[in-house]
């Protein structure tokens, strides 16, 4: 998918270029871009359009050492191609190394994750103490004493702020490989003349993609939640101190079907999945069962969710000879925010006939 884009926004980045080799449409978007960070901020997200200092560092580094060469810019010599190689260079360790292509992809791969994972949200703390009548302490759980309507609207707040950050992700990533492309424009069609007359331009569009970097990167782990109103009612807490609560956003890896590993027999099915990032425990998911009956209305159809804890499961009672597609999801508990996508897979199972083809198989071998 990244090279699929990469080539396609090639051709944007050359032909949104102006005669002074300007992209157009930046300022319009740069324009949509702030509006959406302050609805970003509404939500309690942290502003993402801030100057980056990190990235850009080497850059205005090379351009103060470099002022005196663009000074003398104007006078043909020496000196004017030893400030074009040295600015040049700076554009080239930039695009070779926070903007390669590589780097690129692997945000890619890390967003197109993010898109198929689900979100939770998380309370701090988990349990709290708390008298009862009799004046006796027990530690309860937080979510028994939340309000239902102030966690319900906290879970509207999580999910909108979850769907404008993976909307600022896919359109910084555009933004980055079409700014990739502009870069590697000026490279190669500015002759030394063209490249120092627009060499404002140039580290205008540096800076622009550093800060674009650097959001990015701050968006890829999503945010603390600011409450603005108390989830837990004083009077159940019986005179106890209200704790401070905290709430953030928990990404759960997709589940995703190991094909290697799961195999249909006669009248049953053996299925194993996994995460990304190897869950050492996996918590209660679903397992969503339906036989596949070609649209024929002649036939019944036939489905059952079958909760599930490890990351594997048989399931029996099948019929032979047919055709069932089997979905891994994870559990719609009240923590629940979002997440839309989940991974299925079809299996067949076996006949008579394909067992009797089995066993021939195997006398052949021996």
């Amino acid at each position: 998918m990244a090279t699929a884009v990469a080539a396609g926004s090639g051709a944007a980045g050359t032909a949104g270029l102006d005669r002074a080799g300007a992209p157009r449409g930046q300022q319009a978007w740069m324009t949509a871009t702030c509006q959406a960070a302050n609805g970003a901020m509404l939500l309690g997200m942290q502003p993402f359009l801030q100057p980056s200092f990190g990235i850009m560092a080497m850059i205005l580094n090379e351009v103060e050492g470099s002022s005196e060469n663009v000074r003398s810019a104007e006078q043909p010599g020496t000196a004017d191609w030893d400030s074009y190689l040295e600015k040049r260079n700076v554009v080239l360790q930039f695009l070779h190394s926070n903007l390669s292509f590589h780097h690129l992809q692997h945000h890619q791969n890390k967003v197109e994750l993010l898109k198929k994972s689900c979100f939770y949200l998380e309370v701090e703390p988990k349990y709290v103490n708390v008298r009862d009548q009799n004046h006796v302490t027990h530690r309860t759980d937080i979510l028994q004493l939340v309000d239902p309507c102030q966690f319900q609207r906290m879970r509207k707040v999580a999910k909108d702020q979850t769907e404008i950050q993976l909307t600022l992700l896919t359109e910084l990533l555009g933004q980055l490989e079409r700014g990739r492309e502009e870069l590697r424009y000026y490279v190669r069609n500015y002759d030394m003349k063209t490249f120092l007359s627009q060499w404002n331009l140039i580290m205008q569009k540096l800076t622009q993609l550093s800060t674009f970097l650097e959001n990015l990167l701050s968006l890829l782990t999503p945010g603390k939640l600011h409450v603005k109103h108390h989830l837990v009612s004083h009077a159940n807490l019986r005179g106890t101190r209200l704790p401070n609560i905290r709430l953030s956003i928990c990404t759960k890896m997709p589940l995703i079907f190991d094909r290697s590993e799961s195999y249909a027999c006669k009248d049953w099915v053996k299925l194993k999945w996994f995460t990304e990032n190897q869950e050492s425990h996996l918590e209660q998911c679903e397992l969503h069962i339906k036989l596949l009956t070609n649209g024929s209305q002649n036939e019944p159809g036939y489905s059952r969710i079958q909760p599930v804890t490890p990351d594997t499961c048989a399931v029996g009672g099948l019929q032979p000879g047919r055709s069932y597609e089997f979905a891994i999801r994870r559990s719609n508990t009240h923590t629940f925010v979002s997440g839309k996508w989940y991974d299925s897979i079809v299996l067949t199972t076996k006949t008579d006939a394909d067992k009797d083809a089995d066993g021939g198989a195997h006398a052949l071998e021996e």
